[in-house]
C-alpha cells in the first residue's frame, strides 16, 4: 500500500501537537488525537476548545482511540460520518417512506423511523428539500395523479388510486397542483389560455410564455419559429395567444433580467414539475448570483446524494431559463456542460453574473 507523503509529516509528536494548535486541516486522516481528561478524541482540526498539552495523546487513527476507550467528539465527528452526511441519509430515507407509503404517515412516525424527534426533523427535511414533509408528501400524490390520468380511462379512479381519500379532496386542490382541471391536464391543456411573445437579448432570441398563473416558459435559442414549436410542443393543445401589446412587456421584463440578474425577477411563476424535479429547482433558486454548485453538491442539498443524474436530468427538463437558475449547476470538477440552451449561453450567463458580482462587491 502506497503511503501518503503526509504521514511522515506529521509522524512525530511536536509536529503533531502543532497541527493541533493551528488546527491544521492538512493533518486530518493522519492522525486524532485524545484529551485524557475528557475522554474524547478529535481530529487535528477540530474547533473545541485547546486542551493542555499534558493530557493530550496521539493514536494513529479513530480506531486506536476507540480501542484506548475514548470517544468520539461530537463537534468535528472523527471517526463517524459528518452531521451533513447523517442528515442526508435521514432525508433519503425519509423520502423514500413518504414515496411509497399508501397513506401518508405523520410527522412523529416518520421521525421515529429515521431516530430524531419530530421537531428536528421536520427543520432539517424543510432545510435539505424546501418543503415541509406534509408539502413533500401532498407533491408525491399529485405527481401520481399526472401519472394516472396519462393511463387510466377514469379520472376519479386514477385520482383514488394516487391516494386521495375522495375526488372531492383533489378537485380543491387541482388547479393549483396541476395548473388546470384533470380533464385540461388529461388533454394536453385543452381550454388553457397561454400569452406569449418573442424578442431578443444579448443571449439570441427569447420566448417569454404566461399562463393564469404566472410566466409558465421562458426559452431561449437562435430561431424564433424553433422557439415558438418548443412551446407548442410542451403545451399541445392549449390556446396560444401572440401579437399582445401589453403582454411584449413582460419580455422586456425578462430581458431586463437576463441582462441584470442581480436585479430579480419580480413576475410570479407557473413551476410545473414532479415533486423531484421542485425540490432540485427549489434548490437552484437558493444559489446566489455569481456562485456556482456541483450537480452532486444540489443532490446533496435535497437529501439524495445519489440522485446526481436525476439532478441533471430536472436541470435539463427546467422550463424557466434563468428564472430557475440551471445555469449555476456546473461538474464537480467546475467545468461547464449540460445546458439545454447551450454551453456558450451557460457559459455567458456565469461570466456575466460573477463579472456583476464582482463589481457590486468593489462598490460596496
Amino acid at each position: 500500500m502506497k503511503r501518503d507523503p503526509k504521514d511522515s509529516v506529521f509522524a512525530d509528536e511536536d509536529a503533531r501537537w502543532q497541527a493541533v494548535i493551528g488546527r491544521n486541516r492538512e493533518a486530518d486522516g493522519h492522525f486524532v488525537y485524545a484529551v485524557k481528561t475528557t475522554g474524547i478524541y478529535c481530529a487535528p482540526s477540530c474547533p473545541s476548545r485547546q486542551p493542555n498539552r499534558q493530557n493530550v495523546e496521539f493514536f494513529a487513527d479513530a480506531a486506536q482511540a476507540e480501542a484506548a476507550d475514548y470517544r468520539p467528539c461530537k463537534r468535528c465527528r472523527q471517526g463517524r460520518i459528518s452531521l451533513q452526511q447523517q442528515y442526508s441519509q435521514q432525508i433519503e430515507q425519509a423520502c423514500r417512506l413518504l414515496e411509497d407509503a399508501e397513506k401518508t404517515p405523520t410527522l412523529e412516525e416518520i421521525a421515529q423511523q429515521v431516530g430524531v424527534s419530530a421537531w428536528h426533523f421536520h427543520r432539517i427535511f424543510k432545510t435539505f428539500t424546501g418543503l415541509t414533509p406534509r408539502a413533500y408528501a401532498i407533491a408525491k400524490r399529485q405527481q401520481r395523479v399526472r401519472e394516472a390520468l396519462a393511463d387510466n380511462p377514469s379520472i376519479t379512479d386514477a385520482i383514488l388510486d394516487a391516494g386521495y381519500a375522495s375526488n372531492g379532496n383533489f378537485y380543491a386542490s387541482s388547479p393549483a397542483s396541476l395548473g388546470m382541471t384533470p380533464s385540461a391536464y388529461r388533454a394536453g391543456g385543452k381550454g388553457m389560455a397561454v400569452w406569449f411573445a418573442v424578442g431578443y437579448c444579448s443571449l439570441g432570441d427569447i420566448l417569454v410564455a404566461e399562463s393564469s398563473r404566472g410566466i409558465c416558459a421562458i426559452l431561449l435559442g437562435d430561431n424564433p419559429q424553433t422557439l415558438v414549436e418548443s412551446l407548442q410542443d410542451n403545451f399541445p393543445h392549449a390556446q396560444l395567444l401572440g401579437n399582445d401589446p401589453d403582454f411584449e412587456q413582460r419580455v422586456a421584463t425578462v430581458v431586463g433580467f437576463v441582462d441584470r440578474p442581480t436585479a430579480g425577477l419580480n413576475l410570479p411563476l407557473d413551476i410545473r414539475g414532479t415533486a423531484f424535479q421542485q425540490r432540485v429547482w427549489h434548490a437552484l433558486r437558493a444559489i446566489p448570483v455569481g456562485e456556482t454548485l456541483s450537480y452532486s453538491q444540489v443532490a446533496e442539498k435535497i437529501g439524495s446524494p445519489k440522485a446526481v443524474r436525476a439532478v441533471a436530468g430536472a436541470c435539463a427538463a427546467n422550463l424557466l431559463a434563468v428564472a430557475i437558475p440551471c445555469h449555476r449547476v456546473v461538474r464537480n470538477d467546475g467545468n461547464i456542460s449540460g445546458y439545454r440552451w447551450g454551453v456558450a449561453r451557460k457559459k455567458s450567463l456565469l461570466e456575466k453574473e460573477q463579472k456583476r458580482e464582482a463589481q457590486l462587491i468593489q462598490s460596496r
